[in-house]
Formats: structure tokens, sequence, C-alpha cells
């Protein structure tokens, strides 16, 4: 056996052991790539709204903060 050889059967190996994989977690089917694309749109919308939150709620607590804080010097000067 030459290194050609080698190399074709080490190429088959990993085709028909990336198949197994793909089959085993049910991507088997010609919808596979469809169903690809659509986790990873899923996954991109997800990040957005885990960063869409986050400043939502970095801006609450801006607005709280700084609320109480002019209402207590409102308060304190008011009297």
């Amino acid at each position: 056996m030459d290194d050609k050889d080698i190399k074709d059967l080490i190429d088959l190996a990993a085709k028909e052991g990336a198949k197994q994989a793909l089959k085993d977690v049910g991507l088997k089917d010609s919808e596979a790539a469809d169903d690809i694309k659509e986790l990873r749109s899923l996954l991109d919308s997800w990040k957005e709204t885990k960063a869409t939150v986050g400043r939502t709620i970095a801006q609450l607590l801006t607005t709280a903060i700084l609320t109480a804080l002019a209402t207590g010097i409102f308060m304190k000067y008011g009297e």
C-alpha cells in the first residue's frame, strides 16, 4: 500500500465517519443544510437578544441611579 492508497483510505473513512455523525444527530436528509442555516439564524437572534437585554438592564439601572440621586438632591435642597 503506497501513500496515495493510504490517503484515499483515510479520505473515505473521514467521509463515511462524517456521514454517520450527521445521521446520528438527525441531519441525514436533504433538508439538513436548511436545518443548519435555521439553527445558525436562531443562535444569531439569541445572541442579539441577549445583547439587547444587557443594554436595556444597564440603561434601566443607570436611569434608576440617576433618578435616585436627583431625587435626593432635590429633597435636600428643596427643604
